[in-house]
This record gives structure tokens, C-alpha cells and sequence, in this order.
């Protein structure tokens, strides 16, 4: 079944990630770039596996084959209507997530989980 797009939703037409971040340029001229570390799996990736993505629906996504991975435009516009971002230490993307009641580890401990 084809996939039905707004015609004023933006389109990926290229896509470029580094170690640092995932940039994509969209059909209206813009270009968006956002954190890798947004991204566990795409962070875990080889370059190689971060270069190998195809579209979905025509650019309304992209999609890494190697790492099933699923990344929408609209959660790269608004990313706060789609996914958990980090506060501002990333406490979130790079501490495991605590069960309800624990109390969060000292800055020593989290800095040893951080290097890990």
C-alpha cells in the first residue's frame, strides 16, 4: 500500500551521521541536526552501519537496515512530541534508567558509569 504525505510535510532528501550527530537536509532547504547520543543504537553502530540507510515513504524517514533502526522527520522537527530527550546532563542517555524509588547515583558513581 502507498504511503499518502502531506504535501507540506518536509522530506529528507540526504543524510549524514558521524560519531557526533545526525544531520539531515530536508526538501525545503533546511538542514537539521541533532545529537547521536539521542540514539542508542544508532551511537552504537559502526560507521559503516550509520552509512547504509535507505528512506521510508519517500524521505518522511530513514531507516537503518543493519541496526533496526526507524527515525521519523517529524521527531527530528519535534522532537519533544516524540521521543525522551536528555536534561541537561544527559542523564537520561547515559546512566541506565533507575527503578521507581531508587535514588540516583553520587556524581563519583556517574562519572564511573560514564566512562564505561
Amino acid at each position: 500500500m502507498p504511503t499518502l504525505v502531506d504535501s507540506s510535510e518536509a522530506l529528507a532528501v540526504e543524510v549524514s551521521c558521524s560519531d557526533d550527530a545526525l544531520t539531515v537536509v530536508l526538501n525545503d532547504g533546511r538542514s537539521v541536526s541533532v545529537p547521536v547520543v539521542w540514539f542508542p543504537r544508532l551511537l552504537k553502530a559502526t560507521p559503516k552501519e550509520r552509512s547504509e540507510w535507505d528512506f521510508i515513504g519517500g524521505g518522511i524517514g530513514i531507516h537503518w537496515d543493519a541496526i533496526d533502526e526507524d527515525i521519523s522527520v517529524a521527531s527530528l522537527l519535534r522532537p519533544e512530541r516524540f521521543m525522551r530527550l536528555p536534561d541537561r546532563r544527559l542523564r537520561s542517555t547515559l546512566l541506565p534508567a533507575l527503578p521507581r524509588g531508587a535514588t540516583p547515583p553520587s556524581p563519583r558513581k556517574r562519572r564511573a558509569l560514564r566512562a564505561k
